[in-house]
């Protein structure tokens, strides 16, 4: 049985005032969910016998009730959060969930602590360690790379699709982002099946940028006739959690947002 929504107990946090800077996952539209840009750091790495057997007991107990329950998933790892008894558990090409620490209760989506004059999210320094190694492995050859203009400051990696109007309004301003030092790398991430042979073809183009610039104007590009990583970029863009394009990382793997204007970018970064 696959590991799907209607198999987990989800927790939703809404707040008011969230503007809509992204393209929605045309394969996803029920897995929605809104996304808060948080700074403040979980905390709770193991660092005691005693919670690292806890941490054990809890990989093997939920282990079991997956099986028990006919579903599909494999437990990679689990981390304490700053929130009594819960868990960041990272599943084997899936989205991380949390976990109550008898084992008996997954809840997906984003724990959120008041009390700030910000919303923090608790999962985000546990998300950004993961994402950080998942973006190091990445090639430079599989990418869409825009060189920053002048010495780089920062680098970022923006999951993007060809047909989400959010990403155009992005790519528009990416001589301005350069011009800031920022270097931008482009992973693919296609929102639906049906968008998916656009983004193999810039892949496979001889020149990246000239292709993505032409399949953002609507010119149907020749067929892929190449081996690509579009499908496997697909797939890690999910494994961390991107519902919608474009999705914006450090190369720390801090998630920032999605579309964003250059000085919002650069104001961010420079944090």
């Amino acid at each position: 049985m696959a590991f799907t929504r209607s198999k987990i107990f989800m927790a939703c946090v809404l707040a008011s005032g969230l503007t809509l800077t992204a393209c929605s996952n045309a394969n996803n539209e029920d897995k929605k969910q809104n996304t808060l840009t948080a700074s403040a750091p979980a905390t709770g790495e193991a660092s005691t016998l005693t919670e690292r057997n806890a941490g054990q007991r809890l990989i093997s107990t939920l282990q079991q009730n997956f099986k028990t329950a006919g579903v599909n998933a494999k437990v990679l790892d689990v981390k304490a959060t700053e929130v009594p008894s819960l868990y960041w558990v990272t599943l084997e090409g899936m989205s991380p969930v949390y976990a109550t620490a008898d084992g008996k209760f997954i809840i997906q989506g984003d724990v959120i602590r008041l009390g700030d004059k910000e919303l923090h999210n608790v999962s985000e320094s546990l998300q950004a360690e993961i994402n950080k190694k998942l973006f190091a492995q990445l090639k430079t050859e599989d990418l869409l790379i825009y060189k920053a203009k002048g010495k780089a400051k920062h680098v970022v990696y923006v999951f993007t699709d060809a047909s989400c109007p959010y990403c155009h309004k992005l790519h528009e301003h990416m001589g301005e982002i350069t011009a800031k030092g920022i270097e931008v790398r482009y992973i693919a991430w296609p929102r639906g099946e049906q968008f998916m042979p656009a983004m193999e073809s810039v892949w496979c183009s001889a020149d990246r940028q000239v292709a993505f610039d032409q399949a953002i104007a609507g010119v149907q590009l020749p067929p892929a006739t190449c081996k690509n990583p579009v499908r496997e970029q697909y797939q890690l863009g999910l494994n961390i959690g991107v519902n919608g394009t474009p999705a914006i990382y450090t190369a720390d793997g801090l998630y920032l947002g999605g579309y964003l204007t250059p000085e919002e970018l650069d104001k961010r970064l420079n944090k």
